[in-house]
């Protein structure tokens, strides 16, 4: 649904001034470019008629970039539907890892590295507690999330550990029978631990130990935060919620409420006054510039699959969720969705369908290529889009 304030707005009005004051990252050039060109005349588009009433449609194509608010949503349905297939059939627990923010210097200075140790630390944790607490292999689907609602930087792993394991006797084990699946005091230690403790051995391998010794020493004297929640849901309602942080972004068109010359306000929720939705205005500058801290590294994987729902550790283990049945062929090729299909089953929206009479059919008519840009960098390419 078009929204009458958009992310590309704030950066062709305010991307000139951010790119002449900030040292942007070429990640970071790229997303705003693609934002920027997303369902525009730019990336080419397509004319649909209806074959029944007169009625016609004009239709720019998609950027596809994973950090652009308007593409997300078909891939969070796809996501949640394929996890459903590749988990167990059981409850799951939804735990949160939380770093605090004395050592966000370091995630500026390289994410990458910042990112991956932090995976690391959440899985090293769980792994072990599944076999200090139950003797089983568990496993677990993790996301990682940057963001606070007010676009500040707020690294965070989002969790869900299936309330099951695969014992080192071949055997299937229940776990988790409290409420909780593990005392959350035990994993906040533990997870700081193990994290301090990597993240002090590689910044002592590149050599450079003693720039942020300060902000280590303030991490080691905090307390760390582990959220667990109970869960007595079904796990397609666990995966069903968790798929709504899957495919976010730092923020949607919806949460921008106005632009002005200077500044650009949007709503953010505040978690100490009980969650409660407030406006929240920023510099136009000020806002892109929070908004790049969360465009992730090149390639960098963000959701990940540990343990027994790893593909390799299923492998390793011949583990099977589900009975194996002989797939039919003929059925198959009957069955065989196309994407507009797909879409319409996952989201219950029909795009063919006129939005004029709702009896005919959207047909394409035309294509309308997309405009190749010129042989030139990527930031002057940028520049050419903004105002």
């Amino acid at each position: 649904m078009k929204t009458r304030f958009e992310l590309a707005d704030v950066i062709r009005k305010f991307g000139k001034q951010l790119i002449a004051q900030e040292n942007l990252s070429p990640e970071q050039i790229k997303a705003l470019f693609n934002i920027v060109q997303c369902r525009t005349a730019s990336l080419g588009g397509h004319e649909d008629a209806c074959d029944i009433c007169d009625n016609k449609r004009y239709s720019y194509n998609s950027c596809r970039d994973r950090h652009c608010p308007k593409c997300q949503g078909i891939k969070q349905a796809v996501w949640v539907e394929k996890l459903l297939k590749a988990t167990l059939p059981i409850k799951h627990y939804h735990i949160v890892f939380t770093v605090p923010h004395c050592l966000n210097d370091i995630c500026l200075w390289d994410a990458r590295m910042y990112y991956k140790l932090l995976f690391s630390a959440v899985w090293r944790t769980l792994h072990s507690f599944g076999y200090t607490h139950y003797g089983v292999e568990t496993g677990a689907v993790v996301m990682l999330h940057s963001w606070g609602q007010n676009l500040t930087l707020h690294p965070h792993i989002h969790c869900i550990v299936p309330a099951a394991g695969y014992s080192i006797k071949g055997t299937w084990e229940n776990i988790g029978k409290d409420r909780y699946l593990y005392p959350v005091h035990q994993l906040s230690n533990t997870f700081k631990g193990k994290f301090i403790d990597s993240l002090e051995r590689k910044l002592t391998k590149l050599k450079t130990p003693e720039a942020f010794d300060t902000q280590i020493r303030k991490a080691k004297a905090t307390n760390w935060v582990v959220n667990s929640q109970p869960t007595t849901a079904k796990s397609e309602h666990v995966i069903q919620y968790l798929g709504q942080y899957t495919h976010r972004v730092a923020i949607t068109n919806q949460r921008i409420l106005n632009i002005t010359d200077t500044h650009v306000t949007f709503l953010a929720k505040d978690y100490r006054d009980k969650a409660r939705k407030k406006p929240v205005t920023l510099s136009g500058v000020e806002f892109l510039r929070r908004f790049c801290m969360h465009v992730l590294p090149h390639r960098f994987v963000k959701i990940r699959y540990y343990g027994i729902y790893n593909s390799t550790t299923k492998r390793n283990l011949n583990l099977q969720f589900v009975p194996e049945q002989k797939t039919d062929i003929e059925q198959v090729i009957r069955q065989k969705e196309t994407a507009l299909e797909r879409v319409k089953r996952l989201t219950g929206i029909d795009v063919e369908q006129c939005p004029r009479c709702k009896k005919g059919k959207m047909r394409v008519v035309k294509v309308t290529p997309r405009i190749r840009s010129p042989a030139m960098h990527l930031p002057s390419l940028l520049l050419s889009k903004l105002h």
